[in-house]
């Protein structure tokens, strides 16, 4: 089945990826296969992985260090708009897939490979962003993805591997299926397929139970600059650690647990959790700033557009002509978007105490109640009466019909 001569496969270094391998060469008549495994910060020792991309018949096996790429492109916009799909996940995991998906292209790009592969299946979320995040980035370029064709069982695959000299995991499987990066890890599947089902301890990694958790706040103050997170406490720090810090300090603290029923794109319901500790504090913070430092009308209506461009995200929709537009509309709310927000951490939660900025539109000479008060109390009441005045000539014509 000759569909392409080279290909460039995203690859992790478990079974299904593995596999690809071997499959893309002895079933689909491919000739060279490049693997290509992408450090997000998944906190795992790459080099054992690339190895074992070519010890599984790989030509070439890259290792690319994106993180910086990762939080300054893709995290770092998404926080400034806010974004958390259905109000609760903070894409998290879906922020990855335009990138992968990128160096990908790149990649093929750079080694003459005429198609890309994943070993993503036919029920989740990820093969439609990668998918259409490559036909963006280049519409001539053969998507190849073997897991969702093979029709393997688990066991299935896993014998065929053997037969190609891929080990079988030696260590018991976890029930889960985990995904980590630098903003956070998700889980599901095992128990947790049980919607009445309390997740046990054991899911989490990045988050400690509320019951052991410090008992004094921790204070933080996040310094933005045009909507983008650049200090904590006065210190700047470079985009990953900046996001490493937080996901330690906030993790101590419990903060970061997300447990919810999802609406997958594919049309399926899936009990997901999630441990975004720094991303969903930034998210908070940001979204707090925005309301000392942007109109009135800005800001809500910018609360649409988000809901807009989360789902985009989520749907694999970031190189999209409207999420480019939702992002030049994003850009310019930002400009004034610099100051500083506190944020206090305690027993699971991430509250805002304060936040300051040289752009604040709070006016205390209006707002107070003291002997300081400059508003015109006087003025209000003829705007009242043309406020209300719609409202006065409908209830009139109700009454009198």
């Amino acid at each position: 089945m000759g569909r392409a001569k080279k290909v460039v496969l995203a690859y992790s270094g478990g079974v299904d990826t593995s596999v690809c391998i071997p499959y893309l060469k002895h079933e689909w008549g491919v000739e060279e296969v490049i693997t290509l495994a992408a450090d997000l910060g998944q906190g795992d020792e790459l080099e054992p992985v690339r190895k074992k991309a070519l010890d599984s018949g790989a030509a070439q096996s890259l290792v690319i260090n994106a993180q910086d790429s990762f939080i300054r492109n893709y995290a770092f916009p998404a926080i400034q708009a806010n974004a958390l799909y259905e109000n609760r996940y903070p894409l998290s995991t879906a922020l990855a897939r335009p990138l992968i998906a990128k160096l990908l292209v790149d990649a093929a790009a750079d080694y003459g490979a005429d198609a890309v592969a994943h070993g993503c299946t036919g029920k989740g979320n990820d093969q439609v962003r990668f998918d259409v995040s490559i036909a963006a980035l280049n519409p001539d370029l053969k998507v190849l993805a073997p897991a969702r064709e093979w029709g393997m069982s688990r066991e299935e695959t896993i014998a065929y591997g053997e037969k190609y000299g891929i080990p079988s995991p030696v260590k018991k499987k976890s029930p889960y299926s985990i995904d980590r990066n630098l903003l956070g890890r998700s889980i599901e599947a095992g128990p947790l397929e049980d919607p009445w089902t309390e997740p046990l301890e054991e899911v989490y990694l990045l988050t400690r139970p509320v019951d052991n958790t410090p008992n004094s706040p921790e204070y933080l103050e996040i310094g933005f600059e045009q909507g983008i997170p650049v200090s904590i406490n006065d210190t700047r720090y470079d985009p990953v650690r900046l996001v490493e810090l937080l996901n330690e300090r906030a993790g101590i603290h419990g903060v970061g647990r997300i447990d919810m029923i999802e609406n997958r794109l594919v049309g399926i319901k899936s009990r997901e959790i999630y441990e975004a500790p720094a991303l969903l504090v930034l998210i908070a913070a940001h979204r707090d700033l925005e309301s000392l430092t942007l109109t009135a009308d800005v800001s809500q209506y910018k609360r649409g557009l988000e809901e807009t461009y989360s789902r985009l995200v989520y749907n694999g929709l970031w190189y999209s002509p409207l999420k480019q537009a939702l992002d030049a509309f994003i850009a310019q709310t930002q400009q004034r978007v610099t100051g500083t927000v506190r944020i206090k951490l305690f027993k699971g939660q991430a509250t805002t105490v304060g936040r300051k900025s040289d752009y604040s539109l709070y006016t205390p000479d209006l707002a107070t109640y003291g002997a300081e008060d400059q508003f015109d109390h006087k003025a209000a009441e003829g705007f009242i009466y043309v406020w209300g005045l719609p409202t006065r000539v409908w209830s009139q014509q109700v009454r009198n019909s």
